[in-house]
């Protein structure tokens, strides 16, 4: 039995997986689980137990001499460690089912106050400790674990969960100064009771921090107009080892370079994001929701680039393709759907959407059931969008199970303009199709969504099952896995397609970040970075190379290699 023993103040988090410790997948998702590894691997799978806090043989803490100050705020059990080892990634869920965490953090600060924050710095500083931003760590490009390198002396997640408050709220100008530590949750409970909303629901919404989510310029669930978490943004405030940069809350500015650009997809390496001001929207009361079948993808993204140039900005225009339609049971034939919405806090949505049908339809789309409009509460009627829409929001906990069972499930996403994506979307799935059949010797499941869309291009997310090893050796499945994640950043570079859309570099994907970057810009980013961070204590590895060691994709591949089953550090 794990064993949770914590100075964390929210509900305890699954250290070694997706969701909060007591959450259970249902008996109806686990007769699907079930069903999908029958269909992978007719003759079955071994699936290995989930891990126990006491398996992890967890080096002793080399955190030395902290100060009073540090002590009461910083915990070196041994289940805050594992929850601050790895993010939500495959290979990180893998690696924790192989009971290793190598790079397992010294200690977890959980700071109340700024000045907390300051004097984590210097000690971080003082002693060559490597400092790791947390928010909800949700993270799945390598984005908060602590593999630094051998330069620094320990290492420290510092999560930032009792920055959690609303702080004030004009409901004149529809803006919150909110700190940055909340979760998503929290926050929306607040702003409701103003009959406000930030309306950015990632995926993982039920987990992530709004200072997380700026930090990597995280995409919500509405496919256009306000996409990223940017487009809400009026000002930040963000702690670095220099001191305090905070920008001046207004609806719109042309007085030189934005700070709140650079602080935006900075993942921790310039400061830690303490507060923002963000734009908020009246909570919607009119909506209305659709769903159109189409004889094949290619022909459903011509009507999404059409729907997608008309300014009608619908809330909702999610097209998957027939795979995707498949796994989710969103149809009961091979096609292509489109899940379509609009809502609206201030009229009536149905001549907008009766618009984007008839573009829809004149394209070779076909309505399937009916429009459901409703005004008020949020419409419960089950249809294919709420369908998709539960699936989505469940997957990552089946990859709880899946990784057990040895099964690869994982995605990659990007955007691309409209005149290169038939070509991109025929190679990637060609390629990816034929790459996994033969890297794990079974069939496999790939698929494709678009997540959200602009009138110059695309935001497509591919999913794949694989089958990494049906014996239980993950060391295997993950070998594997980095086969196809090399590819895969390969292909979208080869392409001119974005590394990532929204779900940020990381380590992971810094290959493809190098590639579509300008040198001179990193160059100039590093240079800010040693200006604000002198002794490069902040999240070493994320974006930038830390001190005496090249990561990269090469590099990131080469430290998930097999290491002894102990977790002890090398130098030890």
């Amino acid at each position: 039995m794990t064993t949770i023993d914590s100075k964390s103040q929210r509900k305890p988090l699954l250290f070694w997986g997706w969701g909060y410790a007591d959450e259970k997948l249902s008996d109806e998702e686990n007769r699907l689980i079930e069903g999908l590894i029958k269909l992978l691997v007719p003759k079955g799978a071994v699936e290995l137990p989930a891990p126990q806090v006491d398996e992890f043989e967890l080096a002793d803490s080399r955190l030395k001499n902290l100060p009073p100050a540090l002590q009461e705020m910083v915990s070196l059990t041994a289940y805050d460690r594992l929850v601050h080892s790895y993010g939500k990634s495959y290979p990180d869920m893998a690696r924790m089912y192989l009971r290793h965490a190598p790079n397992a953090p010294d200690g977890v600060a959980f700071p109340k106050t700024e000045q907390d924050i300051q004097a984590i710095y210097q000690y971080a500083a003082e002693n060559k400790v490597a400092v790791i931003p947390f928010g909800g760590g949700t993270s799945v490009c390598g984005g908060v674990e602590a593999d630094v390198g051998d330069h620094y002396h320990a290492t420290l997640s510092v999560d930032m969960q009792n920055f959690n408050q609303v702080l004030q709220v004009d409901p004149i100008s529809r803006r919150a100064r909110i700190q940055a530590g909340i979760q998503g949750p929290a926050m929306e409970a607040a702003l409701k009771q103003h009959g406000l909303t930030l309306r950015h629901y990632p995926q993982s919404f039920p987990f992530v921090t709004l200072g997380g989510m700026i930090a990597t310029r995280a995409g919500g669930h509405f496919a256009t107009v306000y996409t990223h978490i940017e487009d809400m943004l009026e000002a930040t405030r963000t702690v670095t080892p220099r001191g305090v940069i905070e920008t001046r809350a207004l609806p719109g500015s042309g007085a030189g370079p934005s700070a709140d650009r650079m602080i935006c997809g900075s993942e921790g390496i310039l400061g830690i994001i303490t507060e923002a001001t963000m734009r908020l929207q009246h909570r919607p009361k009119w909506r209305a929701t659709a769903s159109v079948i189409f004889n094949n993808f290619l022909q459903g993204a011509e009507a999404v680039r059409l729907i997608s140039q008309s300014g009608l900005f619908p809330a909702n225009c999610r097209l998957l393709d027939e795979q995707e339609v498949l796994s989710n049971q969103v149809a009961d034939k091979p096609c292509a759907v489109l899940v379509l919405g609009f809502e609206s806090a201030d009229h009536e949505v149905k001549h907008s959407m009766q618009r984007a049908l008839e573009i829809a339809c004149d394209n070779g789309g076909k309505l399937q059931g009916e429009v459901s409009y409703s005004a008020g509460a949020e419409d419960k009627k089950q249809g294919a969008a709420q369908s998709w829409r539960n699936a989505f929001i469940r997957m990552p906990y089946w990859r709880n199970r899946l990784t057990a069972f040895g099964i690869v499930a994982d995605t990659f996403e990007t955007a691309i303009t409209w005149d290169r994506f038939p070509d991109f979307y025929r190679t990637v799935k060609r390629e990816m199709e034929k790459a996994i059949a033969e890297v794990s010797g079974y069939p496999c499941s790939f698929s494709c969504r678009f997540t959200h869309i602009y009138p110059d291009g695309p935001a497509p997310y591919f999913t794949f099952y694989m089958v990494g090893d049906t014996q239980g050796d993950l060391h295997k499945a993950i070998d594997k896995w980095k086969v196809i994640k090399q590819l895969s950043l390969q292909l979208l570079a080869d392409h001119g397609a974005t590394a990532t859309h929204h779900h940020a570099i990381g380590r992971d994907h810094r290959f493809g970040y190098e590639q579509q970057s300008s040198p001179l810009f990193r160059q100039t980013l590093a240079a800010s970075k040693h200006f604000l961070d002198p002794a490069g204590i902040l999240n070493p590895g994320v974006l930038i190379d830390p001190v005496g060691k090249a990561v990269g994709i090469t590099g990131v591949l080469s430290n998930l290699n097999h290491a002894p089953r102990g977790n002890k550090h090398a130098d030890d």
